[in-house]
């Protein structure tokens, strides 16, 4: 079985709990938390901790298995199989929309005239053969862009600093606490997906002491590394657009990116920028593709086959060619996250979990 280092699982996971979120946090923890949204982005990736960790403990008890083989040892073979076919279909579902997400996004900003099916396909082929080479180059992979992800990001926050209207960052907790409460609970659903992702990765990961601990401590890093970022960038759109304008705008990093000027002679460098971000995208797309891939082979036995990722890649072809409206895509993605991803992470794992630490107390009694 092929094995990722634990170096390439913090930058993989890092990755996939960055995804694509980029684009909506801002206008989801402004839209809900008001002025100071901001504060909510930290904390609710604070959930991907105690979900992460949990993960990995199981991982020690149950080497070399994922998430659902894990569970058909502790809940039972059919009880497993329902859960892993919920996870089967919300990470097809869920990936065909970010497919469909990213087509949406590149239309709206350099590539207005490709034709929906070209861009889907395209996407797709990436993904595919990236999904295809296998989880190690897929860490790789991920090794590579990532650091161009945050690195393209705080570049973009530093160059609209002499857009920054100080005045929009006050007052601080105007609306009192309640608002960043409920929007740390809308933001919730980001580290679940990433959770959910690491509920499947988990059987590839290495089994050393040492390792065990740099896996721990890289769910830590990835936590802290994206929640800043992104609870910065949304400071930074607050501050550039207000909370009424930002929490208008569905792709508010694109807007962003139009406003970057360089010396007053360089500008509308949104398009390399999304250059950079497109790795993330390929990455998030890829996590869903493979969760959905790692589905099939526990629900129904079938293997490492080129006529399952061509089956796979397929399902996600035709779904992601149905959502060509970029405010009913937002819509449905809010929706998947909030009765689908949310709900399966935090009953699933701390379930499972719950169940482990029971039994060895029970025996250690």
């Amino acid at each position: 079985m092929e094995r990722i280092s634990a170096h390439q699982f913090v930058m993989l996971g890092a990755a996939v709990l960055m995804g694509t979120t980029f684009f909506p946090v801002a206008q989801v923890a402004l839209g809900v938390g008001g002025r100071d949204g901001w504060m909510a982005v930290l904390p609710a990736y604070g959930l991907a901790l105690p979900l992460g960790l949990m993960i990995l403990a199981l991982a020690r008890e149950y080497p070399g298995q994922n998430l659902i083989k894990i569970s058909e040892t502790v809940l039972g073979k059919w009880t497993a199989k329902g859960i892993g076919l919920v996870y089967l279909i919300v990470s097809i579902y869920f990936g065909a929309l970010l497919l469909a997400q990213v087509e949406d996004t590149f239309k709206r900003s350099v590539l207005q005239l490709t034709p929906h099916v070209v861009f889907i396909g395209a996407m797709l082929f990436l993904v595919g053969a990236l999904a295809w080479t296998g989880i190690e180059v897929f860490g790789r992979f991920a090794e590579v862009v990532f650091p161009l992800i945050i690195l393209g990001l705080i570049a973009n926050m530093v160059l609209t600093l002499p857009r920054f209207e100080w005045e929009e960052f006050f007052p601080v907790f105007g609306e009192g606490i309640k608002p960043i409460l409920f929007a740390v609970l809308k933001l919730a659903p980001y580290a679940c997906e990433y959770a959910l992702f690491v509920a499947g990765v988990i059987a590839y990961l290495p089994q050393g002491g040492q390792d065990q601990t740099q896996l721990r401590t890289g769910v830590w890093r990835a936590v802290i590394i994206v929640g800043t970022v992104n609870a910065l960038l949304t400071l930074t759109e607050l501050l550039v657009f207000g909370p009424a304008e930002a929490k208008r705008l569905n792709y508010g990093l694109l807007s962003l990116g139009k406003l970057v000027e360089i010396e007053k002679t360089i500008s509308g460098v949104e398009s390399l920028f999304l250059l950079i971000w497109m790795g993330g995208m390929i990455i998030k797309v890829g996590a869903f593709y493979f969760m959905g891939m790692w589905g099939l082979q526990a629900v129904f036995g079938v293997q490492d086959h080129v006529k399952w990722y061509l089956l796979l890649a397929g399902v996600f072809f035709v779904i992601g060619l149905f959502f060509q409206n970029g405010v009913e895509l937002v819509q449905e993605l809010s929706v998947t996250d909030d009765y689908l991803i949310l709900p399966l992470a935090i009953l699933w794992i701390p379930l499972v979990w719950g169940i482990v630490r029971w039994r060895r107390r029970g025996k250690a009694g």
